[in-house]
């Protein structure tokens, strides 16, 4: 039963909405991962801002350790410039953590203990060069409270420091989650587009089928109407053609539709995506997940173009030619490659084997698409490309075999299907456009391959030459 108007609307009214609530979830997840980050980069700066607190404390009394033992006024730098960071560094850290209540007490308490710590070590100094630069045991009574003083200080601070990495480590939670919640939706968006795709392809292929059965019908009435009504067999013949322009153009205009459908969306996509980008600077993993949405679009785009240009007629262009002068025609083509990967070329051509009838540019093409599938599958400086020609009765066969990889039987299968590819950045229509032009050449193509033993594609043409309608 056909698909109602009604119903292809609707799929693209659903796949439509599904793609809103999706750049909807990516605007509110970006948001969140924004304000993580400020939360998470805040704990980082309160944990560095107590290290270093830390350190001009430690600094300070190495300072005075160091004048003590050495009585050389120099090496009161430390405890200088650490008397004059403290305060600063102290209302720093007030600062970052005011809007933290829960740390109020314990910074009063580290403040004061600061305060002590700082005037007592000032004291100290005085009473050593007032004593002419000698320890007093007034200066030794007062070591044990010092070090408790100092003591309580590192433990505060390892308290504060602990509290905030707890603090830091949920945001960081957080943030992940949010980081995992943006590429699931981008995903998602993704898988809804493809669906979109299928959809689409799946309402072309249907209606296609319905025109041609509705073509076929109409073929057998026509012929029946011949034999019957013989004067009216001029007016069928025209029919007939006007039948066949009118099945170009109807498949030319679906695909026409379907592209029109795909490409709105798309579009959105990557406006959308490009405009994200600006709003996930600085944030590495935001930005990987749009250009994985950008590049996606692109390659949704090319198969959409693929569509179209599949269902645009193409007329060969015949000329006579030799098959082993076109052979050497498409190895210069692939020169650059065959040199690149180091490959070895051999040839073993049979002379006098007759020109063919062929359109020579599209031959060149599928040759080339099977001299580079070769190239591709050969380990490179160890790669042996043998093309050879025979004749066969009135046929002409071209044999080229590489010692590369070798297929599978599930490949051998598939590798002439539309879109089937083993390659990454494949598009799996060079062997099918290959296929394509041999058969329309009245030629046919073979595959034999054994994985590790490599490939060997026959191609056999005729050499008759009667034009090939």
């Amino acid at each position: 039963m056909p698909l109602s108007k009604g119903t292809i609307r609707w799929g693209y009214f659903i796949a439509f909405v599904l793609l809103l609530t999706s750049y909807f979830l990516v605007f509110f997840t970006i948001y969140k991962q924004k304000s993580e980050t400020r939360q998470v980069t805040h704990s980082h700066l309160v944990i560095a801002n107590l290290e270093t607190l830390k350190a001009e404390l430690i600094d300070a009394e190495t300072g005075v350790r160091g004048f003590f033992l050495t009585k050389d006024e120099r090496f009161l730098s430390p405890y200088i410039s650490g008397s004059k960071n403290v305060i600063p560094l102290f209302s720093e850290l007030k600062n970052l953590t005011s809007d933290n209540k829960s740390y109020k007490e314990e910074l009063d308490t580290l403040q004061r203990l600061i305060i002590r710590r700082m005037d007592h070590l000032d004291k100290v100094i005085t009473v050593f060069r007032n004593n002419g630069l000698v320890v007093s045991d007034s200066l030794l009574s007062k070591r044990e409270s010092a070090r408790l003083n100092v003591d309580s200080i590192r433990a505060l601070i390892s308290k504060i420091k602990s509290e905030e990495q707890v603090l830091r480590s949920e945001r960081n939670d957080r943030l992940q989650n949010f980081f995992a919640g943006t590429e699931i939706i981008s995903i998602s968006s993704l898988v809804v587009v493809l669906v979109t795709i299928f959809y689409s392809l799946f309402i072309y292929n249907r209606g296609s089928k319905e025109k041609e059965a509705s073509d076929d019908k109409a073929k057998r009435y026509s012929l029946e109407l011949e034999e019957r009504v013989k004067e009216l067999k001029q007016v069928n013949e025209e029919l007939e053609v006007l039948k066949s322009v009118e099945k170009f153009t109807s498949t030319g205009r679906i695909a026409r539709t379907i592209a029109h459908e795909v490409r709105n969306p798309l579009t959105n996509i990557s406006l959308a995506s490009e405009q994200l980008k600006d709003f996930a600077t600085n944030n590495p993993e935001s930005e990987l997940l749009l250009d994985m949405i950008s590049r996606n679009v692109v390659r949704i785009n090319q198969l959409v173009s693929d569509l179209l240009n599949s269902t645009r007629f193409a007329q060969l262009e015949y000329t006579s030619g030799d098959i082993n002068q076109l052979l050497d025609e498409t190895l210069e083509l692939a020169g650059d490659r065959i040199e690149l990967n180091k490959i070895k070329v051999k040839k073993t051509y049979e002379p006098g084997i007759g020109t063919i009838l062929m359109d020579r540019e599209k031959m060149k093409l599928a040759f080339l698409n099977i001299i580079v599938n070769a190239i591709e599958a050969m380990p490179q400086e160890r790669g042996i490309l043998t093309i050879s020609t025979r004749k066969a009765g009135d046929r002409c066969v071209v044999e080229i075999s590489d010692n590369g990889l070798g297929m599978d039987e599930d490949t051998l299968q598939k590798l002439f299907e539309p879109y089937f590819t083993g390659k990454p950045k494949g598009n799996g229509l060079g062997l099918t456009n290959t296929q394509n032009i041999i058969l329309n050449h009245k030629g046919n193509i073979n595959v034999r391959s054994e994985e590790g033993m490599g490939s060997s594609f026959i191609v056999s043409l005729s050499t008759r030459k009667e034009k090939m309608d």
